[in-house]
């Protein structure tokens, strides 16, 4: 999953927010290193992905991909499946959007001291841009999916997906809300047990 969904799985805990947000820069034991409460974060980040890989849902969207984006094909469905996330907010949150994502922008900034250096240095483009926001327009996607496209290391052709977005709307969006539902009472599960155990 991408940004929004590991921020909106993370309940109503600021710290466990951020963790979920941060969990990708942060490589093995080192998440120690920080507040319990964000450490949950991280965990249920790390399990999140594990459940998300493993999906039949999610694996059926990717396969729709895989010929012409290969390994880069998970990628693009974590950012499809934000896109319907956002699209479909309100049926998952009662807190518009808008707001939502300026409260996670203000804590985010409140917190940046401690924010891994790769983080702090995606930040502002991320606020400045709206990016969370900007998840629910195709336009946004598009702009997501480019500036990936953009930094990816071998040539990935992401700034190309929208089209593929476009022509399998339908079944990429009814795969998202059959996954993203059994997503939800999994992280709840899996967030009581960490909480248990830290």
């Amino acid at each position: 999953m991408n940004f929004l969904a590991h921020i909106y799985l993370s309940g109503n805990n600021d710290d466990v927010a951020i963790g979920n947000f941060i969990s990708d820069s942060v490589r093995g034991i080192k998440y120690k290193k920080f507040p319990v409460e964000i450490q949950k974060g991280i965990l249920l980040h790390r399990e999140i992905d594990t459940f998300t890989d493993a999906h039949p849902f999610f694996r059926q969207s990717t396969k729709r991909l895989h010929k012409k984006y290969s390994h880069y094909s998970g990628v693009i469905v974590d950012i499809y499946y934000d896109h319907f996330l956002a699209k479909n907010w309100t049926e998952y949150c009662e807190i518009p959007l808008e707001n939502y994502t300026l409260h996670f922008y203000k804590i985010l900034k409140k917190k940046s001291d401690i924010l891994p250096e790769k983080v702090q240095r995606l930040m502002p483009y991320m606020i400045s841009g709206n990016w969370l926001l900007s998840y629910a327009s195709i336009e946004g996607i598009k702009k997501v999916l480019e500036g990936m496209s953009k930094r990816t290391k071998y040539e990935s052709k992401m700034d190309l997906a929208v089209h593929d977005l476009m022509e399998y709307y339908t079944e990429f969006e009814t795969e998202f809300t059959l996954f993203f539902d059994e997503l939800i009472k999994f992280s709840n599960g899996k967030l009581e047990e960490i909480n248990n155990k830290l």
